[in-house]
């Protein structure tokens, strides 16, 4: 009889305690928001006995290994080594909201973010997508003297080299995606990572955005944080994430990505008109504070100018427009690549087998909802 499969989804706890792989365990637990200790406690061992599995000193039992598998909702072959993996460190990670966000929430994101490379990459080897085009960039790394240091001036080298002219840009999401860069908008829906908003990475070879839409569910900060997101990948390659300065970097870089200071010069009014702001907010695609914190960056207004005109844009309420009105504002690259894959026969089913992940945790990455209804047995 042919001996099963560790990572298949008829995987014996027996074949992938044999082959377990430790770091497997870690991202599962961190994916599921728990301790070791939370561990320990639901498989009924030490949280020193889960330290040594996550360490590699020793494999769980099949015994555990099944209840590891039950704990943390995933498939037990997906303890299996056999399978790429990608391993990300904190510090390659740039979260937009780095100072609101603890470890935990933080070791969660970085799991989700290895999981995204893990299903581009399955998906690579059945459909073709676009090439990263970004000067200079290859190997997860832009050449240095590609981009000036300069934030703003970055801005412009970019707009350039994608010839995007000086006018707004309809869609900031797609246009990104055209370039080559995956991104996901995946809601953090437990309440305790629902300050992560958005975070990327280029250490994974190709660059990766994750954006969840929960923090404010507002299509001029969703674009922001892409353009901000945009600004560490083409500024801080190879750098430390989690500085105060590289976020303001990142900032500047993306006020003059989405309005340009010269084209905006032109179009702000040196007196401070809130129609006017709200006009300019909508035709460049970007919050109404933002055109009140450009006017004073520009010297159109003062400073006192500037606070009276965040107090008046409190005062009006202004509308929020959410991001699933905006199609163009919304992940593509991967879910039509799942699209192509099914037609060669990668079904949803197939490629999470695939990836030892369960079709509803596929979805999930995929941005969708798992809409089926649930059923057991009567007993």
């Amino acid at each position: 009889m042919k001996p099963l499969s560790p990572t298949g989804p008829t995987a014996s706890a027996e074949a992938v305690a044999a082959a377990f792989d430790a770091g497997r365990l870690r991202q599962a637990r961190q994916l599921a928001l728990k301790t070791k200790q939370d561990v320990a406690a639901a498989i009924g061992v030490s949280p020193a006995a889960v330290g040594q599995y996550e360490s590699g000193s020793f494999a769980p039992r099949p015994e555990h290994i099944e209840k590891l598998a039950t704990f943390l909702r995933v498939p037990v072959g997906y303890f299996a080594a056999g399978r790429p993996q990608a391993r990300l460190e904190s510090a390659g990670v740039f979260f937009r909201s780095l100072r609101a966000t603890a470890a935990k929430q933080r070791n969660k994101a970085i799991s989700y973010a290895e999981h995204v490379w893990e299903l581009a990459n399955a998906l690579e080897s059945h459909v073709r997508f676009p090439p990263v085009d970004i000067p200079g960039f290859a190997g997860g790394e832009i050449a240095p003297g590609t981009f000036s240091t300069d934030p703003a001036t970055a801005a412009q080298q970019l707009r350039a080299a994608w010839s995007l002219g000086d006018g707004p840009i309809p869609q900031m999401l797609r246009l990104v995606e055209a370039k080559g860069i995956i991104t996901v908008l995946v809601p953090m829906v437990e309440t305790e990572v629902a300050r992560i908003d958005a975070f990327s990475t280029t250490s994974l070879g190709r660059p990766l955005m994750i954006l969840s839409p929960d923090r404010a569910d507002d299509v001029y900060r969703h674009r922001f944080s892409i353009a901000h997101e945009l600004g560490h990948i083409i500024l801080h390659g190879g750098r430390t994430s989690g500085t105060l300065d590289l976020e303001r970097e990142a900032d500047r870089f993306a006020a003059e990505f989405l309005t340009p200071a010269r084209m905006l010069d032109a179009e702000l009014e040196s007196r401070l008109d809130m129609n006017h702001v709200l006009t300019m907010s909508n035709r460049w695609g970007v919050q109404p504070s933002s055109i009140v914190l450009r006017s004073r960056e520009l010297g159109k207004i003062s400073e006192a100018s500037a606070r009276r005109g965040y107090i008046r844009l409190h005062q009006m309420a202004v509308t929020v427009e959410p991001v699933a009105k905006f199609p163009g504002e919304q992940p593509l690259l991967l879910s039509r690549a799942v699209e192509l894959a099914s037609e060669v026969g990668i079904t949803i089913p197939t490629l999470a087998a695939e990836l030892a992940w369960t079709p509803a945790h596929l979805r999930l990455m995929l941005g969708e909802s798992d809409t089926r209804p649930q059923l057991s047995i009567v007993p």
